[in-house]
């Protein structure tokens, strides 16, 4: 147990942060897996995984996270994987501040707050991985996502900064930047359409429409959508390699928003994204 390499992994109670907190277990890391609810611990505790609870927004249950894991480790922490987040779609003028606001604690501020307790320990120990799981959002825009794509935009500019602060430390940090891939984000998207946007009344009702049947299930079908065994194939990548990667870009669709924005003029980049579904 003590020449284990240990590491949190949040947002563990379903898709990437579950299928990643099992894959990592299986490859003989000690896991230390965050949810939110009491009820999602049991199916990580069944198969022999450390499960705290713990929401980014609430700052006490990251310290309480941290200190627990320091009081069972000795203070050891070879790698943290910021993964746990959500998306709260809508148009940008139908979002009010306080939304915003909310999406901007769970899926920047806490993880920036988890961050920030974790380096000192890494620092201490001479070396350290951190792996932040951003988005293809966060390098491209797309229509009725705003919030979401504001909030991995910050992630990836705070990410490279603290990266290119680090070096030399022993610390390296990546970003794992998914297209689309099979979990319950789109389940979780939708509840929070239909708690925060007045669908019925907003300039963009025949949107939402599409929008809503696309979330349900009803529209078509992403083909490119792969599962998320595709983003730990990575992630071993980012924890491993001597010298990791900045970006590590997943999924078809994603490389291609890479590639296209690199080499189309901006504004045609930018039409040519406004007619994708």
């Amino acid at each position: 147990m003590a020449d284990q390499r240990t590491i949190i992994a949040t947002g563990c109670s379903s898709g990437i942060g579950a299928f990643c907190a099992r894959a990592l277990t299986a490859d003989g890391w000690r896991v230390f897996a965050t949810v939110r609810k009491e009820a999602d611990r049991a199916s990580l505790e069944a198969d022999g995984i450390e499960t705290l609870l713990m929401d980014y927004a609430r700052p006490e249950t990251i310290s309480a996270l941290v200190a627990t894991m320091c009081e069972r480790t000795g203070d050891r922490i070879d790698a943290l994987f910021n993964n746990g987040a959500y998306g709260q779609p809508g148009a940008v003028e139908d979002l009010s501040t306080d939304v915003l606001r909310e999406q901007f604690e769970t899926n920047f501020f806490g993880w920036h707050e988890l961050t920030r307790q974790v380096i000192p320990l890494m620092r201490k120990q001479g070396q350290g991985r951190i792996v932040n799981v951003s988005s293809i959002l966060g390098l491209v825009p797309y229509r009725f996502r705003g919030a979401y794509t504001a909030s991995k935009f910050a992630l990836e500019g705070l990410t490279i900064t603290l990266r290119m602060e680090l070096q030399g430390s022993g610390i390296h940090v990546s970003l794992i930047e998914p297209g689309p891939i099979a979990s319950r984000f789109t389940a979780n998207a939708l509840a929070k359409i239909e708690e925060h946007i007045d669908l019925e009344r907003s300039a963009h009702a025949v949107e939402y429409r599409r929008q809503l049947a696309r979330l349900n299930g009803t529209g078509p079908v992403n083909r490119h959508k792969l599962g998320p065994e595709a983003v730990y194939a990575v992630l071993k990548s980012a924890l491993n390699a001597k010298n990791p990667r900045p970006h590590y870009v997943v999924t078809t669709p994603a490389k291609q928003g890479v590639l296209l924005k690199r080499l189309l003029p901006a504004d045609l980049f930018y039409r040519l994204m406004r007619r994708l579904d």
